[in-house]
């Protein structure tokens, strides 16, 4: 008799929670029965490729270890039974107390994190490959688990039958009946644009690195001393930071007041960085919530968004979604201002909310309630000025440049931590709320994805106080907002110019692009989704693999879900 055979493509953290929810649900689903699980990653489990052990120990997470979890709680909203687990930092707690034991050579890491630290990346794989093994572990003995280092390049077999999924250097492939595709960031084959640089570069001897991820980068040929230009003000922009400095030798020492000051090695190039906003992404948060929280979701809610997937036209993500985002941003904003910090409003809540919830989105009626109700404009809430803070604001030098950017990344940390601003922490719930509504469509617009990065998943506040150290340095230097790259053929440079700082330019022999490949399924390099791309799977209009909102099978451009994939 064939047993019954699953084939998970990807045993990262997706893949790993995928056989945590089979063995907790394998009593009721499965019962005495045989099944074949089969993990295919060339990576080792748990950690998969992101996550895994092998990149420097100087790279961080960027979540609090205490908000860091595989495991669900009374919290979760789902099928099959809870099984509850230790967050990281419980994890780290119960390793440092000897209730865990894990591999050695993280004691440092593990001393030093606390609930409201940001865990080495290295730590985060030690505990997602703990998880793996715990999860396995629970498996019941009929289940068993099969795992194959190596890459899955192609998909074939028909909908109604079993699935072969062929693996680089087998004769043979695996056979499921199932196959669930749990992969993550993936490279892809570049744009014509970056094309074009690279053979600029090639033909000029010069440097060019196209987006990738930053852990994976060859970053060698960036010698000390000379110019850089980066692309990129985001958190692969961090990463390329951390690795050209404090990853060659530099270091830093604290002052009487706090202050970071860094100390270079002289192996340092010089990081000149710009990109559309021209400033790094806000901070993390660094306080609580306390108090009444705003009833989320309120106007992007699942009544919402049923109502725009059953308009026969479809959606537009302009016209039908970014109207009610914005609404529910402001929402949550005000609802904070008005209950934590009514001493700043004129009106009473249940008043202004009334009115709010009958205005329409960017309306004259909407930013007249605002402005009667709000006295001071620096508490209303303006979506456009926080998603392009340099808009007209013109430097007469690159010198006033820096010192106009260090201010603003002060004042920046200074706010983040401030509950004053609680507000601010309002609209990072709200963020997170649009974002659970959002996974429900294929498309989250070409603007969505970049201003949530750039509000709710910036860097910790202590990386921005390296990179006010750094520009202080002179070690990073800023370009500012609208930073344009063009490739100078006569002179065989890569020139750097903004409109922050009118007329003025930097020339560099190498050029980086601090952001990760673009998600595409049409130019992807992994062998297996380009094959299931041309032989009839669908994309979404942003390029990525379409799928069933209600389980996430993989549709086909005539919109029918696959059976077993």
């Amino acid at each position: 008799m064939t047993r019954p055979s699953v084939v998970i493509v990807g045993a990262g953290p997706r893949g790993t929670g995928l056989v945590e929810r089979i063995a907790a649900n394998a009593a009721e689903l499965y019962g005495d029965r045989p099944l074949d699980l089969h993990l295919v990653d060339p990576h080792p489990p748990g950690g998969g490729r992101i996550w895994r052990h092998d990149q420097s120990p100087l790279l961080w997470m960027n979540s609090l270890a205490e908000d860091v979890t595989m495991f669900t709680d009374e919290t979760v909203r789902q099928e099959g039974p809870v099984r509850p687990g230790p967050s990281l930092a419980a994890w780290a707690r119960a390793v440092r107390d000897g209730g865990i034991r894990v591999a050695p050579g993280l004691a440092a890491d593990l001393a030093a994190l606390g609930p409201q630290d940001f865990a080495a990346r290295r730590l985060q794989s030690a505990y997602l490959s703990w998880v793996y093994e715990r999860s396995v572990a629970a498996l019941p003995p009929r289940i068993a688990v099969h795992e194959h280092r190596r890459t899955a390049v192609r998909l074939a077999g028909a909908r109604d039958g079993r699935q072969q999924v062929w693996l680089a250097g087998c004769s043979t492939p695996l056979v499921a009946d199932l196959v669930v595709l749990t992969l993550g960031h993936l490279e892809s084959t570049p744009p014509p644009e970056q094309r074009a640089l690279t053979a600029f570069a090639a033909r000029h001897g010069l440097t060019h690195l196209p987006p990738a991820f930053t852990a994976d980068s060859d970053l060698t040929a960036l010698r000390p001393g000379e110019p850089v230009l980066v692309r990129g003000f985001g958190l692969a922009f961090v990463d390329l930071m951390v690795l050209l400095t404090e990853g060659r030798g530099g270091s830093y020492t604290t002052g009487a007041g706090g202050e970071l000051t860094y100390r270079p090695s002289g192996r340092e190039p010089v990081l000149h960085v710009g990109s559309r906003r021209g400033v790094p992404y806000h901070s993390k948060i660094g306080y609580e919530l306390p108090g009444e929280r705003p009833p989320l979701p309120r106007f992007f809610g699942p009544a919402q968004l049923d109502a725009l997937l059953a308009r026969p036209d479809g959606i537009d993500f302009e016209r039908d979604i970014r109207p009610l985002i914005d609404k529910e941003l402001g929402f949550a904003h005000y609802h904070r201002l008005f209950t934590a910090h009514p001493e700043r409003t004129r009106v009473n809540w249940p008043d202004f909310e009334e009115k709010y919830a009958a205005a329409d989105p960017g309306s004259a009626a909407l930013q007249a309630l605002v402005g009667a109700s709000v006295p001071d404009p620096a508490d209303r809430l303006d979506l456009a000025a926080l998603d392009h803070p340099l808009a007209g604001v013109r430097y007469r030098d690159a010198d006033a440049l820096q010192d106009g950017l260090r201010r603003y990344i002060e004042a920046d940390l200074a706010r983040r931590h401030d509950p004053a601003h609680s507000p601010d922490l309002a609209v990072f719930h709200a963020l997170l709320s649009v974002y659970g509504q959002l996974i429900r469509i294929g498309d989250r617009g070409p603007w969505w994805h970049g201003f949530f990065s750039y509000l709710a998943s910036g860097p910790p506040g202590p990386r921005l106080r390296q990179l006010l150290a750094l520009s202080r340095a002179g070690v990073v230097r800023f370009l500012g907002a609208d930073t344009t790259v063009t490739a100078d053929e006569r002179r065989g440079v890569f020139r750097a110019e903004s409109a922050s700082v009118p007329g003025a330019s930097v020339e560099a022999r190498a050029l980086v692009e601090a952001r990760l490949p673009e998600p595409t399924v049409a130019r992807t390099r992994d062998a297996l989704l380009r094959g299931l791309h041309t032989e009839g799977a669908a994309s979404t209009a942003a390029g990525l693999l379409a799928v069933a909102a209600a389980d996430g099978r993989i549709l086909d451009r005539a919109g029918r879900p696959h059976p077993r994939r």
